[in-house]
């Protein structure tokens, strides 16, 4: 059993509080589900690799992500702007959702816009670790969106920080 520094024993409350201390980007994960765009709120995304390019996302065991995407599937990473903070809560909860929330569709995938960014990926593998399941994908589709300052997920809440990108486009298919 793991230990915390005074060697009591694990707590995963306290684990949770130190993992909360590392900012993170706000992101939905868009998917087909049954023909319609559904998505997540996710927080634990990364990219993993250049050359191929790669990323990753962490989803809990018990969400419905899991029943709908497999190897071979594409999901999109939707890296949100503070002025989307709504739509991340939206996602994150197991309520009902605004259902006016549009999405665009590329190559199959749904894409939430006025986002800062879309990463569209093909998943890889997907491997069980602990209570949630690791999808890894290949990069497929790139796009830089709105110029606006990012959503940012710290200590339990929402943060916005200032930062500006120019739009960009890139596709697997086209290269620059």
């Amino acid at each position: 059993m793991a230990q915390t520094a005074d060697s009591s024993p694990f707590d995963p409350r306290l684990f949770r509080e130190v993992m909360g201390r590392f900012a993170t980007g706000v992101t939905v994960v868009s998917y087909m589900r049954a023909g319609a765009p559904a998505g997540m709120t996710v927080n634990a995304f990364m990219s993993v690799s250049l050359e191929p390019p790669l990323v990753l996302v962490s989803v809990r065991g018990e969400s419905s992500f899991n029943d709908h995407v497999r190897v071979g599937s594409r999901y999109a990473i939707n890296i949100l702007t503070e002025d989307q903070q709504h739509i991340g809560g939206q996602f994150a909860s197991q309520g009902t959702r605004d259902h006016s929330i549009a999405f665009s569709v590329l190559d199959g995938t749904p894409l939430l816009g006025n986002s800062l960014a879309h990463v569209v990926a093909r998943v890889v593998d997907v491997r069980a670790a602990g209570d949630h399941f690791l999808y890894l994908a290949e990069v497929e589709n790139l796009l830089l969106g709105a110029e606006a300052k990012p959503l940012i997920f710290f200590t339990g809440r929402y943060k916005q920080i200032d930062a500006h990108e120019p739009t960009m486009q890139w596709s697997a298919r086209d290269g620059w």
